[in-house]
């Protein structure tokens, strides 16, 4: 006999496989024989779609195109599952077949747009109308007694509203229905001159960066409002501010309910709290900074390079940390970040980053590119051009 953990050995001192009695014994069941099947698939699958992610694309191909009328006047942007179409003429709702939703008729001198995942609000720069979206359509209508400077909305679809009034501008939260919830009158002489607004998911905390004019210069300011319980015994709503001695704040936004950001002329603040915002960090920016991007997750920036030229792409997470540094010579006006993707671009020129730094695609499509994002499936992509939508794949 043999005991647990000895091998065999036949009679010229080789192991041995056994009787046909033990060889059944030691026979995997037929529960790990799947167990070790589907390991070895999962393990292709996981070695193929490494090798993907790993690649680094300069050709797209095209394999449909959706046209869509008036596709060159529109301007587009992603929007819910799909793709938000708009003009002076009105505003419509694209599936990512290219099909109309709904479409909204309006006449919109200037028309801009400001998005989350649910809600899109559309205005006239300088006018007086916002129109209030979500994917089912148009969930409200506002009017406004002065010019919109600039806007935010909320998931819920309440607005808050930068309004021109000379060196006195108002700040208005509306609701859907456009009643006032909140007026807050700004001056140059008190709070300082509103340059961004923003607000959180649920509407209930809203974000001002000022431009202050002091004996010592201009400063600036970002103050936060709470309009719920918290707010209630703070003057004026104010709950948290910070003041910026040494930087000039020009932009603020959230990223989540509970992160928001303040971005200067050299430094990038973070601020946490869901009622009441406190600063986390403030990273200084030691390059010029060309233009600011984010998800719920990170914020991309675009600095210029000094001395050695070109330019550099960084992404904080919502720590503040650096968390991808990557240099390169084009310039590019566009850049949004879904997920876990940077997607710049500029006329035909078009390149996409991973978080991890990895190059993914640098190339020159057929069409000047209006809009682009990822959709599900390996490397593929939406363009928006003159010719409508179009679904793209990457290849070698």
């Amino acid at each position: 006999m043999t005991k647990r953990g000895e091998r065999m050995f036949n009679r010229n001192g080789m192991p041995s496989e056994g009787t046909k009695e033990q060889r059944k014994k030691f026979k995997p069941a037929p529960g790990r024989r799947r167990i070790l099947a589907c390991v070895g698939v999962l393990a292709v699958v996981a070695a193929f779609m490494l090798f993907i992610t790993l690649q680094t694309y300069s050709t797209a191909r095209i394999s449909d195109t959706y046209k869509i009328s008036g596709g060159a006047d529109g301007r587009y942007e992603k929007f819910a599952e799909g793709v938000l179409k708009y003009s002076r003429d009105g505003i419509a709702y694209l599936d990512q077949k290219g099909e109309e939703k709904w479409n909204q008729s309006c006449q919109i001198k200037n028309p801009f747009v400001e998005i989350n995942d649910v809600s899109a609000a559309v205005a006239d720069k300088g006018g007086n109308n916002i129109m209030i979206f979500q994917e089912e359509g148009m969930i409200g209508e506002i009017e406004t007694a002065l010019p919109i400077e600039r806007m935010a909305v909320s998931e819920q679809g309440i607005v808050a509203v930068i309004l021109k009034n000379g060196s006195t501008p108002s700040i208005v939260c509306y609701d859907v229905k456009g009643n006032i919830l909140v007026e807050h009158q700004a001056s140059f002489d008190g709070t300082g001159y509103p340059l961004d607004v923003s607000i959180a998911p649920n509407g209930e905390v809203m974000q001002v960066v000022y431009m202050q004019v002091k004996s010592s210069g201009i400063e600036s300011k970002a103050a936060y409002y709470n309009f719920g319980e918290k707010g209630e015994t703070a003057t004026d709503h104010e709950v948290a501010s910070k003041e910026y001695n040494n930087s000039v704040a020009v932009s603020g936004f959230f990223m989540t309910q509970q992160v928001s950001a303040v971005v200067g002329d050299n430094c990038l603040t973070l601020f946490k709290g869901k009622e009441v915002p406190e600063e986390v960090t403030t990273v200084t920016i030691e390059k010029e900074i060309q233009s600011v991007f984010h998800n719920d997750a990170y914020i991309g920036m675009i600095l210029k390079n000094e001395g050695s030229g070109g330019y550099e792409l960084r992404v904080y997470n919502k720590s503040g940390k650096k968390v991808m540094s990557k240099d390169f010579s084009e310039s590019y006006k566009n850049a949004e970040i879904y997920g876990g993707q940077i997607v710049m671009y500029d006329g035909k020129q078009c390149c996409v980053y991973l978080r991890s730094g990895i190059l993914k695609f640098k190339g020159e499509l057929d069409n000047n590119i209006l809009e682009i994002f990822p959709i599900k499936g390996v490397n593929k992509y939406i363009v928006m051009n003159a010719n409508g939508m179009e679904h793209m794949r990457f290849v070698k």
